[in-house]
């Protein structure tokens, strides 16, 4: 993706002729905001805010130590991967309570990047029913954490009952490359997939 350094971008270039919707989705703490600001070649709108005591007992803190904020309705990015093509990132809030905001969210994408973290693959699982409820294409991205356990790919695709079709990669939300190879995945596969449509 040959895309232009976030400090000389703020306006859509003349070019752009297409635009397409991404989901950038997964459970809490999964590194979502992260990778929506480390793929955003403007400045990405956030809405984390502090955590506070009112949901200290309603979410699942596990895995998370140090987290001190979180995102309350939504991330947006913007990433011009060609001269006619932009990427509008959507990140989507972690915990389950959004769900209502999730389903909207969905609304008119293209596909969604799932972020998952193998200290706790099972808090995937309502994320990636609610896309095949909706039947939204996704790739998964194993976000890496460090001190988190390593596992083979095929062990954790069996572990998200992932279909064969589905892509998996590993990534780090952190680094701009890992990341643009993980939203890679998931466009390669949503033109394969147009195209089988198409065929």
């Amino acid at each position: 993706m040959d895309s232009v350094p976030s400090s000389d971008v703020r306006y859509l270039r003349d070019t752009v002729t297409k635009a397409v919707k991404i989901v950038v989705t997964g459970h809490f703490g999964v590194g979502k905001t992260t990778m929506v600001g480390t793929l955003s070649e403007i400045r990405p709108l956030s809405t984390e805010e502090t955590m506070s005591q009112a949901g200290a007992h309603i979410d699942d803190l596990t895995g998370t130590r140090g987290k001190r904020t979180t995102t309350v309705a939504m991330d947006f990015g913007r990433l011009t991967v060609s001269d006619s093509l932009v990427l509008y990132l959507f990140g989507a809030p972690g915990q389950e309570r959004f769900l209502p905001l999730w389903k909207d969210m969905t609304r008119g994408a293209l596909g969604a990047l799932v972020l998952a973290d193998t200290r706790r693959l099972d808090a995937s699982f309502p994320v990636m029913d609610l896309l095949e409820e909706r039947g939204l294409p996704y790739a998964v991205a194993v976000n890496h954490f460090d001190g988190s356990p390593h596992f083979a790919g095929e062990e954790i695709r069996e572990s998200l009952d992932l279909l064969p079709e589905t892509p998996l990669v590993l990534c780090d939300a952190r680094d701009r490359a890992s990341s643009s190879a993980a939203l890679i995945a998931l466009v390669q596969y949503l033109q394969t997939r147009t195209a089988q449509e198409l065929a």
